[in-house]
């Protein structure tokens, strides 16, 4: 699904996918980042936890944001396509200022909303200003391009990924998670053979990039975030092998980014920002 369009006058909101683990005791930076751009003491979140089989995980979320400030926090889970047509659920939604999607499996996610008017109104609302996030799967929804599942290795193959559309907040990103921890670069960049028009972002645990209305991406979190750009690839080999062979890929821009540093993914720049300035 394509963004929905920003209205003149408005300005869209912000994005924010996490790498999954997130700390939530000790250091919750990302989370309690995420609470306030969501409004803080004013702030209705709404936590859609139905990438999740387990029955705990929407009040888990319940219970955790308003410990970071936020003032009052929904939880709307969907167990059936026909959940996300019921106008009480839409209405709960509608009024929310941030929506936090939990991680699970994202395809159960794509499966359920994906058409539905849930999803339609959540890209509205992001259009006109609500902040949107998610951990893990919830991260890996948020783009136009999903990637649905893969194999681990750093090297990609034509086999290593499977893409799926996602909840289309955006066209410029294609997401992964749990990025270093489970060896994703090889599935990241096959991604973006089959599509180089996309960033490739991997974001490691407890990680999160904030990204702006500007489409500037601010790293939050105690990891890094693996930025692979594609848009100066000079050759792939994606479409002349068979599917279990590496891809050859020539020309990608791979930048490493961790707390302070930014990336514009309209220009394509990265930026070591107060990283530059910090004193031995």
């Amino acid at each position: 699904m394509c963004p929905s369009k920003v209205a003149d006058g408005e300005t869209r909101g912000w994005i924010v996918p996490i790498g999954g683990a997130e700390d939530k005791q000790a250091h919750p930076d990302v989370l309690s980042r995420f609470v306030a751009l969501c409004g803080g003491k004013d702030a209705r979140i709404v936590v859609i936890p139905t990438a999740s089989r387990m029955v705990e995980t929407g009040a888990q979320y319940q219970r955790l944001f308003p410990t970071l400030g936020a003032g009052h926090v929904d939880v709307l889970d969907f167990d059936t396509r026909r959940d996300a047509s019921e106008k009480n659920r839409l209405q709960t939604l509608e009024q929310a200022t941030g929506v936090f999607f939990t991680g699970g499996n994202q395809l159960r996610l794509s499966t359920l909303l994906g058409g539905t008017p849930v999803a339609k109104l959540i890209r509205i609302m992001s259009a006109r200003g609500v902040t949107v996030g998610g951990t893990s799967a919830g991260a890996s929804i948020l783009s136009e391009h999903m990637i649905a599942f893969g194999s681990e290795g750093a090297s990609p193959r034509a086999s290593s990924v499977r893409l799926a559309p996602g909840l289309g907040l955006t066209n410029r990103f294609i997401i992964d998670q749990h990025f270093r921890q489970r060896d994703r670069l090889g599935r990241l960049t096959a991604a973006l053979a089959y599509n180089p028009f996309a960033v490739g972002i991997g974001l490691d645990e407890d990680t999160a990039a904030f990204i702006a209305p500007d489409n500037t991406l601010e790293v939050e979190g105690s990891g890094a975030i693996t930025v692979v750009d594609a848009s100066s690839m000079s050759y792939s080999s994606m479409s002349e092998i068979d599917q279990n062979d590496a891809v050859c890929m020539l020309g990608l821009t791979v930048h490493i980014l961790t707390k302070g540093a930014s990336f514009n993914l309209s220009t394509r720049k990265a930026s070591a920002g107060d990283l530059a300035h910090q004193k031995d």
